[in-house]
Order: structure tokens, then C-alpha cells, then sequence
């Protein structure tokens, strides 16, 4: 494995913020429709009928963003091994901004018929391809500019973004609806978080512009070792890896989307609770991931990155029916601790470690390419499909829950066991990189 270049601790910093404040916006804009699917496109794309068919159609679309993030994570993929880690993500950071301002501009099912849901997954899947790109890069700019012994540390920061994300994604919904109340909130106002994308957009961009580029990536240029057909190549030298990645990515992508956008369906209309109660349930769960997650980064680098992981995935493996046990009992501080657990402290785990984990199991002429498509190619078949699975087991199982949480349980496992197959990567267990 390549040598890490050392990076000063004043650019250190410009990158780490430019990669936090990036990546905050971008999955701003992608945690943001997973609220809105959870709480409002079912009645303004797919109305009439039964509520639980227009819910399950607004999960699906939500899946259908997870579908082309393989898409993203190939296109962007040979961008950043090719051309620099930079463009790829000032590309990806366009990309998200644009489809999202419009699906706030979108008109209704009632103004325009068909159109609206047509219209409303085509720009989710243009959200699902920027996605696809921004992870790997993001993660990769960090990374790469940071001193081998604290890339858990600093690898973490694009993950403190996507808590950031969560939280002001969920408290503009949260704030929208608590101000306007239902019908106001339907009628318009869930669309305010959306158009905020706008302004947004140009802050990161710019931001992104005044960064230096991956000094791995301009080491790899330099010595003319650019990869021609960089995805390629990831497959056929990286196949291990990637699979790697896959396994150990599906417990938390679930669990993450079982907790912040199925469980936030269910609570509401399953068990009658307020939206709001779910809402600042996912505000306080990514407030204490946001905290917790450069501590687990940090322990990565001090213990290694496979105990941290298979914490992580075995608290699933444990959450699986308390969580639900919790959020049945309708008691507010009880709530609260369920999703603290699941989202937080199990969850952050494992996203905490992803960074410097997988990062560290790929070549640098192909590593934009392999952990991108590794990690969305999980994301596809995981995360996305989570709330839509879940809503059918439990509208399968007459509303009970005892599907979801053997489900929550399996992933969980499946991810555990892939940690155990993996090798350590941490400098602190194997030595300088």
C-alpha cells in the first residue's frame, strides 16, 4: 500500500471543514426527502385510496434514489480517479443542489396528474446519482490528507456532516410543521426546506473551489500512474474489498433508515403519535451521533477498526426488539432512548469507522472507484429498500413489528460476520502504511 502524504495542519483544517460543510449540504438534500416521504408525498403524489398504498409509493421512490447511487458512485468514481477528487465532488455538490431545489418547485398530483410522481422520481434519481458520487469523495479528501495514525479521527468529519444534516434537515420540517400546523404544512410549507437548498448550493461550491486536491491523488499523477479505466480495474483487482464493503455497510444503512424514516412512518401512523415526537426523536438521535461519532473515529485509531466495527453491529444484533419494544410503550422519554440507541450509539459506530476502514483496504489508483461503488452498491439493496420492506412486514403481519426487528437482527449479523472475515487496517495493529 502507498505511502500516506502528510499534510500541514492549516490545510488539514481547510479540508476537513470544506469536506464537513459539503457533505452537510449534500445529505441535507437526500435526508430531507426521506422526511418528506415519510410524512407528506404519499398524500401529495400518490392521492386517494388507501394511506398505507400512497405510503408504500412514496417509499418507493425513496428507494429509487438508492438505486441509481451505484450509478453516481461509477460515474463519479472515474471522475476522482481520473481527473481529481476535487471535480468530482464540486460536480456531485451541483448535482444534488438542482434536483432538489426543483422537486420544491414540483406542482402537486392535483395540479398536473401523473406528471408529479413521474417527475418526482426522475429527480430523485438525479439526487440518488450526486449521492452515489459525494461519499467517496468526501471521505477520500479527508483521508488522504490525513496523518496515517488519525484518519479515524479525521475521517469521521464527513459523518459528523451527515449528523449536521440530519438534524437541520429534520428541524426545518419540524419547525415548518409545529409553525403552519397540518393543512398549511401540506398545502406549502413543507417546500421551504426544500427551496433553502438554493442558497445552499452556492456556499458549498464555493467552499469546495479553495481547497487543494488529494495530495495521494497528485503523488499518483505525478509518477503518471492515473488508472485508464478505473472502475475496471477496481473490479477485477479490488473484487474482495468491494464485497467486503458490501457486507459490512448493510447492518448500518438499515438500521440508519429503519430508525430515521420507517420508524418516523410508524410512530405517526401506526401508533397515532404526533409527527413532531418523531421528528425531534431523529433530532436528538443525530445531536448525540454527531458527538459520539469523532469518539468512536478516535478509538479506531487507538484500538484498531474491526473492535469498533463489531461493537457496533453486535448492538444491533441486541436493539432489535427492544427498539420497538420502547416506541410501543408511547411513553416520550422511552422513545427518545430507542432512537438515541439504535441511531446514535449503534449506528455511529459503524458509521464512524467507515471512512478510515474501508478507505484503508484500497490501492490509491483505484480507491474513489472501489469504495464507491462497495459502499452504494450496499446502499441500493440495504437502505434503500429498509422502509419500504418494513411497511410491508408490518402491514403483512397485521401491525406487529416482530418482522422487522428479525430483520433489523439478520442485517445486523450479516454484517458482524463479514467484520470477522476482514482484515485489520489501523496503523495502531499493523504498523506504518
Amino acid at each position: 500500500m502507498a505511502q500516506t502524504v502528510e499534510t500541514d495542519f492549516g490545510t488539514l483544517r481547510r479540508v476537513g471543514f470544506s469536506s464537513f460543510i459539503g457533505a452537510m449540504i449534500e445529505w441535507y438534500d437526500f435526508f430531507l426527502y426521506g422526511q418528506a416521504a415519510a410524512l407528506v408525498f404519499g398524500q401529495v403524489f400518490f392521492p386517494g385510496g388507501d394511506p398505507l398504498v400512497g405510503t408504500l409509493a412514496a417509499f418507493a421512490t425513496f428507494a429509487v434514489g438508492f438505486g441509481a447511487r451505484p450509478i453516481g458512485g461509477v460515474i463519479f468514481g472515474h471522475l476522482g480517479d481520473r481527473v481529481g477528487r476535487k471535480s468530482a465532488l464540486v460536480a456531485t455538490l451541483f448535482l444534488m443542489g438542482i434536483a432538489t431545489f426543483l422537486i420544491g418547485i414540483l406542482p402537486t398530483y392535483a395540479a398536473i396528474g401523473v406528471w408529479a410522481p413521474v417527475l418526482l422520481v426522475v429527480l430523485r434519481l438525479l439526487q440518488g446519482v450526486a449521492a452515489g458520487g459525494e461519499w467517496g469523495g468526501a471521505v477520500l479528501m479527508l483521508t488522504e490528507h490525513a496523518p496515517p495514525r488519525r484518519r479515524g479521527f479525521y475521517g469521521a468529519w464527513p459523518q459528523m456532516a451527515s449528523s449536521a444534516a440530519l438534524i437541520l434537515a429534520t428541524g426545518l420540517m419540524y419547525g415548518m410543521s409545529e409553525a403552519l400546523g397540518d393543512e398549511q404544512f401540506l398545502s406549502w410549507g413543507w417546500r421551504v426546506p426544500f427551496l433553502v437548498s438554493f442558497l445552499l448550493i452556492f456556499v458549498g461550491i464555493f467552499i469546495r473551489l479553495r481547497i487543494p486536491e488529494s495530495p495521494e491523488f497528485e503523488r499518483v499523477k505525478k509518477a503518471e500512474q492515473i488508472a485508464d479505466r478505473p472502475v475496471v480495474d477496481a473490479v477485477r483487482t479490488e473484487w474482495r474489498s468491494i464485497l467486503l464493503v458490501i457486507g459490512m455497510r448493510v447492518a448500518e444503512n438499515v438500521c440508519g433508515y429503519l430508525v430515521s424514516v420507517f420508524a418516523l412512518s410508524y410512530a405517526t401512523s401506526n401508533l397515532g403519535l404526533a409527527a413532531s415526537l418523531g421528528l425531534l426523536a431523529n433530532m436528538l438521535a443525530a445531536a448525540v451521533q454527531f458527538v459520539v461519532t469523532p469518539l468512536y473515529g478516535a478509538l479506531s485509531d487507538r484500538i484498531g477498526r474491526k473492535p469498533v466495527y463489531l461493537f457496533g453491529a453486535g448492538l444491533h444484533v441486541a436493539l432489535a426488539f427492544p427498539f420497538f419494544a420502547l416506541v410501543q410503550t408511547k411513553n416520550v422519554p422511552l422513545i427518545l432512548i430507542a432512537w438515541v440507541l439504535g441511531y446514535a450509539i449503534a449506528n455511529g459506530a459503524l458509521f464512524a469507522t467507515q471512512p478510515a476502514f474501508f478507505s484503508e483496504l484500497f490501492g490509491t489508483k483505484v480507491r474513489y472507484s472501489g469504495i464507491s461503488i462497495g459502499y452504494q452498491f450496499s446502499a441500493m439493496i440495504a437502505g434503500g429498500l429498509a422502509p419500504f420492506v418494513a411497511t410491508g412486514l408490518v402491514a403483512w403481519a397485521g401491525g406487529a413489528t416482530w418482522p422487522v426487528s428479525l430483520y433489523w437482527m439478520a442485517v445486523g449479523l450479516i454484517t458482524f460476520v463479514t467484520t470477522l472475515l476482514c482484515r485489520e487496517t489501523a496503523p495502531v495493529r499493523t504498523g506504518p502504511r
